[in-house]
């Protein structure tokens, strides 16, 4: 069998998969005297020896600093694999002084950023089936021989059970440390594994206390969010898994004869309130991305996201990694973050990056709650506890801390008023909580003796009226259960974050849509809410590996497909409804049908992907008229893709005619003009006709009406006219444009705003 993605189905998968949120501060802070640590980014390597890429970047700091022991006092990191550039700890005027270099494009400050199953697959669709022999899986062994790079970890989903040799094209390594043997901990499944904390000791004053907050100095997880993540992507089959009884099922990856290498980029650091929280630097992580790159990679699952309002040069610049990785064909994959549901939140909205939302799963867990007025209402809870019955009362505010709660359930009303009479209840003996909110199906694990339970502010309400009417009122709680499809339904999930794009509105973030909501899998054995080291968690750090290890499979079925090709394929052919046909809902302040903004191309159908007919692909030149559009300069262009560009200067490229999967037009008021290019991949006689369904008042015409595609006309582009009907400024409309064949359905998203006049209304 050949190692070679380009000549056979088994590819290399590589996922970096940690979640982080910006944290702005860290632009004007400076732990360490005057200096602080700089990312020196200097575009695509000129040399193709990493000795020689990196001894060029030690002259060149050290002809700034004056010689070679401040150099090398200076430097944190040389990155030469995947693109060139050094991070080094700097004054600002140093800084400023090395970024007049001819040969650098961008000097960065080195950011302090903060990290933030057993039925995802079967409601995809992408589980193993004797009635299905050629379906995704089957077709591509399981993603046999894929390797899943993450960070953190050890368990069972790691077994290496079944597995040939590791692939002779892996050039990574394992990296001992403490309590983490390389020796003894990897194997044919567990190939790599390493970890990255120089930039961010520099950046904390020089210092990692771990007195404080445990952590450990070696890949090992401690938390459990990097095993969670690469277990969703690629971890074994492990039978009989549950969240002490819930869910109980087979848990595997998406591509679960997959391979795995750990990237650990992010530490447990003290917070500003006393608790532990996760931190991970720019320097970091970049130099993970370097090495992934080097180590064979062939996706990129990255849980990274940011916080708006977005600064659109530095959300591109923490994407220019991605950008190198896309480059050389590795698609990347991201999240939309989970500062949801306002509009204009989503991030890493760069047009490389294939960018994940998060949807609910079609499972539940009610939990019965019999008032003593014989009236059942049911909440949902991960109460593995016992029945029990006990006294109810209401907790409004901080003067109702006077009240008993001792042994009684305590229903509170969470609003910013009332945040901070949790733990009180529980400090006071409350047998247990009762969450009246707004429904946003994000379930919080509680202590075995502790079990909350959600509802939303109607049966919140219910609840209260029988507190107020009985003169002794009680409550019977029973254990919660399982409940797998109706009435329990697809729903984006209230935290996943919301388009339109903020930086760039004529590109459509999110992309594509997957389960992030309460998705059970492995956790670190030091996780301490892990039920035999497993346990559920939420966010769309959980829907990205989801989409990766989609791609990997996608990418070992097609080698020869680019990243866009693969998000085209997801996009185009996505469930606009959930599998069962029911439509999606949006929850937020109030439930909507989804749009466009909330999952973009729709929920993921992998089987579907695999067969998409057409593909909206993208080459360098797509990548270079995205950047001439948004106004970048000749030089710099020429430094990130390593070749001489020259934007036109007779007239600005649109970046409406980027060639996406999509077609969004923030602001018309005349006809507008909109070019595609689409790519035969199915039979190679086939003809499609356009189906469109307009936005409500828009006018859409496609040009030509009819695709021909034979042996010689594998590619064809169409133009696709665009007017307004409205005399006024509207608010976002959707449609969309479907290319059919007969059996393949080739559907992209319209999204188009009137806007007269540019104010704001």
């Amino acid at each position: 069998m050949e190692d070679s993605c380009q000549s056979s189905k088994h590819c290399v998968l590589l996922a970096i998969c940690f979640f982080l949120l910006l944290d702005n501060s860290s632009f004007v802070a400076d732990a360490h005297g005057d200096t602080k640590v700089y990312i020196i980014y200097m575009g695509e390597r000129r040399r193709d020896d990493p000795e020689f890429v990196t001894t060029s970047h030690h002259q060149m700091l050290e002809s700034f600093l004056g010689s070679k022991e401040e150099a090398l006092k200076s430097i944190v990191y040389s990155f030469r694999h995947g693109f060139s550039g050094f991070a080094a700890e700097l004054t600002p005027s140093q800084a400023m002084e090395i970024s007049e270099h001819e040969e650098v494009v961008h000097v960065i400050p080195s950011r302090i950023h903060k990290i933030k199953t057993t039925r995802t697959w079967d409601l995809l669709g992408l589980s193993p089936s004797p009635t299905s022999p050629k379906a995704l899986l089957h077709d591509t062994n399981f993603g046999s021989e894929a390797i899943i790079g993450v960070i953190d970890t050890e368990s069972p989903v790691y077994n290496d059970k079944g597995l040939g040799p590791i692939p002779k094209r892996w050039r990574g390594h394992c990296v001992s440390g403490e309590s983490f043997n390389g020796g003894v901990h990897c194997n044919k499944k567990l190939i790599g594994a390493k970890y990255y904390i120089d930039a961010l000791i520099r950046q904390i004053g020089g210092h990692y206390n771990r007195t404080e907050v445990p952590d450990f100095l070696s890949p090992r997880d401690t938390n459990g969010h990097g095993t969670h993540v690469s277990a969703i992507a690629g971890g074994s089959f492990v039978p009989k898994v549950s969240y002490f009884g819930l869910a109980r099922g087979t848990l595997r990856g998406g591509a679960p004869r997959a391979r795995i290498a750990m990237y650990k980029a992010c530490w447990n650091v003290m917070g500003d309130s006393g608790d532990a929280v996760g931190k991970c630097t720019t320097a970091d992580i970049w130099k993970a991305f370097d090495d992934a790159i080097h180590d064979g990679v062939d996706v990129l699952s990255v849980s990274l996201g940011g916080s708006v309002p977005l600064d659109g040069e530095v959300d591109q610049l923490d994407n220019v990694a991605a950008f190198h990785a896309v480059k050389k064909g590795i698609p990347v994959v991201c999240a939309a973050g989970n500062d949801g549901p306002n509009a204009q939140t989503v991030v890493n909205v760069a047009p490389w990056v294939l960018t994940v939302a998060a949807t609910t799963l079609d499972r539940s867990f009610p939990t019965a709650i019999a008032l003593g007025n014989n009236q059942t209402i049911f909440g949902e809870a991960l109460h593995t506890g016992r029945e029990f019955s006990a006294g109810l009362i209401h907790i409004a505010d901080a003067e109702d801390r006077k009240v008993d709660v001792k042994g009684k359930m305590a229903l509170i009303f969470d609003t910013e008023d009332t945040k901070n009479l949790i733990p009180l209840a529980r400090l006071g003996g409350a047998s247990g909580l009762i969450l009246a909110q707004m429904a946003n199906d994000v379930l919080t694990q509680c202590p075995a003796d502790f079990p909350c339970i959600f509802v939303d502010y109607e049966l919140g309400t219910d609840i209260l009226f029988y507190i107020r009417s009985a003169r002794s009122p009680t409550v019977r709680i029973s254990p919660s259960k399982t409940l797998v499809g109706r009435p329990a339904t697809t729903k984006v999930a209230a935290f996943s974050c919301r388009g339109p794009n903020s930086i760039s509105p004529a590109i459509l973030k999110p992309d594509i849509a997957a389960p992030g909501v309460g998705i059970l899998s492995a956790l670190s054995p030091d996780n301490d809410k892990a039920d035999n080291g497993f346990g559920m968690e939420t966010g769309t750090s959980m829907s990205t590996p989801v989409i990766s290890g989609i791609a990997a499979l996608l990418k070992a079925l097609h080698p020869r497909w680019s990243p866009a090709a693969i998000r085209s394929a997801m996009v185009t052919t996505a469930w606009r409804t959930s599998p069962s046909g029911e439509p999606i809902f949006a929850e937020g302040s109030s439930k909507k049908l989804a749009d466009p903004f909330d999952y973009g191309g729709g929920l993921v159908n992998p089987e579907k992907a695999a067969k998409p007919g057409l593909v909206y692909d993208m080459f360098m030149s797509d990548y270079v008229h995205y950047l001439c559009s948004t106004g970048y300069n000749d030089s710099s262009i020429s430094n990130v893709v390593g070749e001489t560009v020259t934007c036109p200067t007779d007239r600005k490229p649109s970046i409406l005619d980027v060639n996406l999967p999509s077609i969004t037009i923030p602001d018309i008021k005349d006809e507008v003009l909109v070019r595609r290019t689409v790519t035969n991949v199915g039979p190679v006689n086939s003809v499609y006709e356009a189906v469109i369904e307009p936005p409500l008042g828009i006018n859409v015409e496609a040009t030509p009406k009819k695709l021909v595609f034979d042996s010689r006309n594998k590619r064809v582009t169409f133009v696709v006219k665009i007017s307004t009907r409205h005399e006024v400024n509207t608010g976002y409309l959707f449609g969309s444009l479907t290319w059919t064949d007969g059996v393949h359905d080739v559907r992209i998203p319209l999204s188009v705003r009137t806007r007269i006049l540019k104010h704001y209304n």
